[in-house]
């Protein structure tokens, strides 16, 4: 499973999810969906947008979990 990690990003980089909103353009209500659940499905343009505002990788925005049995 797929596992975002914004939340990790935005603390790591010190920067608050309203001033993410604004760099990137992306609803302040997405962001904190996406933060308060790592399993949101997020499409690629969102994930791009946030990426380039914190400039980093989209692939640094998320991480693939093992399946648990």
């Amino acid at each position: 499973m797929i596992r975002l990690k914004l939340r990790e990003v935005l603390t790591q980089k010190e920067i608050s999810q309203m001033k993410l909103s604004r760099l990137s353009e992306v609803s302040l209500t997405t962001i904190q969906r996406m933060c308060s659940n790592p399993y949101y499905n997020a499409s690629l343009d969102v994930l791009d947008r946030l990426a380039r505002a914190l400039e980093v990788n989209v692939s640094d925005l998320y991480e693939q979990e093992p399946d648990k049995k």
